[in-house]
Order: C-alpha cells, then sequence, then structure tokens
C-alpha cells in the first residue's frame, strides 16, 4: 500500500477514511456492531471507530441498494418518496435520478470497510477526507497540479452517498460536496456543516500524494504583505515579458 503519510501533515480533525468495497468479508476487522446507521452515517462513524465493516443488515437506509446488495425499493425508484417529502415537485423529477445514479451491479459488493487513516491497512477503493476550506484550497491544487485537469462536483440533495462513495469508485474522477447539503446527511445531523468532502479514487490517489510531496503548500503571494500583493502578477507578467523579448 502506498504510503499516505503526506495528509497527516494536513492535521485534520477528522481524519480521512479509507473505503472499500468487497466480495468476500475481510479479515482482521471488526463488523459494525450497530443495526441502524445509514450509509452517510458511516463516514461520521470511521472518523471516531476502529476500522470496521459494515454488511446488508447494518444499513436501514438504500445503501444496500447502491451497492447492489439488494433490489431498489419501487416506493423509492418511483419518485413517491421525495414527493412526498417536499424535496422535489412530483415523483417524475425524483423518479429521473435513478436512471443516472452511481450504482454497484448486482450481488459484486457484500460487505464495505472503513477505517480511519492511521489505522488504514487495506489499499482504499476510495479515500474520503473531510476538511475545512483552507485545507480544501491546497487539496484542490493537488489534484490538478500536474495535469491541469478541471475539478467538477457531481452532487443531488438527496442520496450523497451514491455521489460521496460510488461516483468516483465507478467513474475513476474525483468528487467533493459540503456537508449540510445532502437532505439524509442534514437531518441525521451526520457530520457537521461545512465541510469540504472530497473523494478520491484509488487510480488518482498516487498522483495526489506526489504532487502534495513536490508542490508548495502555501503559495507565494500569499506569503507577502498583504500591500504587497496586488502588484504581484503585474511584476510576473513584467519578467516573463522581459525573458520574452530577450529570448
Amino acid at each position: 500500500m502506498r504510503d499516505l503519510s503526506v495528509f497527516k501533515k494536513f492535521n485534520f480533525e477528522r481524519p480521512p477514511v479509507g473505503v472499500k468495497f468487497l466480495l468476500n468479508r475481510p479479515q482482521g476487522i471488526k463488523k459494525l456492531g450497530k443495526k441502524n446507521l445509514a450509509f452517510c452515517e458511516m463516514l461520521g462513524e470511521a472518523h471516531k471507530s476502529p476500522p470496521f465493516y459494515a454488511a446488508e443488515d447494518n444499513f436501514p437506509c438504500m445503501g444496500p441498494s447502491l451497492m447492489g446488495m439488494r433490489e431498489f425499493d419501487p416506493i423509492f425508484a418511483s419518485g413517491q418518496v421525495g414527493a412526498r417529502d417536499k424535496i422535489f415537485q412530483e415523483a417524475r423529477a425524483n423518479r429521473r435520478l435513478y436512471d443516472y445514479l452511481p450504482k454497484l451491479d448486482k450481488g459484486t459488493v457484500r460487505y464495505v470497510a472503513f477505517a480511519p487513516l492511521d489505522q488504514l491497512t487495506f489499499t482504499p477503493d476510495v479515500f474520503i477526507i473531510t476538511a475545512k476550506v483552507e485545507q480544501a484550497e491546497i487539496l484542490f491544487r493537488a489534484i490538478c497540479y500536474s495535469t491541469g485537469q478541471m475539478i467538477t462536483s457531481r452532487i443531488m440533495p438527496v442520496l450523497m452517498c451514491a455521489w460521496l462513495y460510488l461516483y468516483p469508485f465507478v467513474s475513476g474522477q474525483m468528487n467533493y460536496s459540503v456537508s449540510g447539503i445532502g437532505a439524509g446527511m442534514k437531518s441525521r445531523q451526520a457530520l457537521p456543516e461545512g465541510l469540504v468532502l472530497i473523494s478520491l479514487p484509488y487510480d488518482l490517489l498516487p498522483m495526489v500524494v506526489e504532487n502534495l510531496e513536490n508542490m508548495d503548500w502555501t503559495l507565494p503571494i500569499y506569503k507577502l504583505p498583504a500591500d504587497q500583493r496586488v502588484g504581484h502578477f503585474e511584476k510576473v507578467v513584467d519578467q516573463l515579458n522581459q525573458e520574452y523579448q530577450n529570448g
């Protein structure tokens, strides 16, 4: 497993969490003792607990359906619930999202494991960081530092767990959101509001680690006194113009 200790330098209030989707029961990890913890609440549980895994019987929500552990309940998939709860104008609006929700094929996952960074013993499928804005600024730069890749977010006000856990896993793209936007997470008070949630798939994680190890976390302009920052870019452009004319 790649060394992820660079993330410890952030001194996150809540540790990053590795998540792994498994066909077979993991070895050396205990099953979650709680039977009524929603998928969106698992992240908060992993922040404060030793590594654990959850099975279908641990979830009181639609998490197992998203992971292919069971079929979707037609009452939900028809959009009736979101309309009745006033989240959507009509059932047809709520129903539409089930056609593009990220989800896993039936029977391919039976367990999902969670572990905080300092107790991570497996290579995560998805690595989820809970950050303050100033920490997220550094992480966003690390994501595009070596590639220039655009950072985008895909979310919905419901079933945020699908976009937090599954979208990065199935797409290979990072995703981010802010705690308190998703109705389920907000109603369950799974996390304090206003935290930036960044989900990294396994195939992007090595690049982000390497970039964090090599780049300046604090940009030169941030180190300047406030009264010198306004003219900083002009000076840089002047220097480049001189190099261009002398080249």
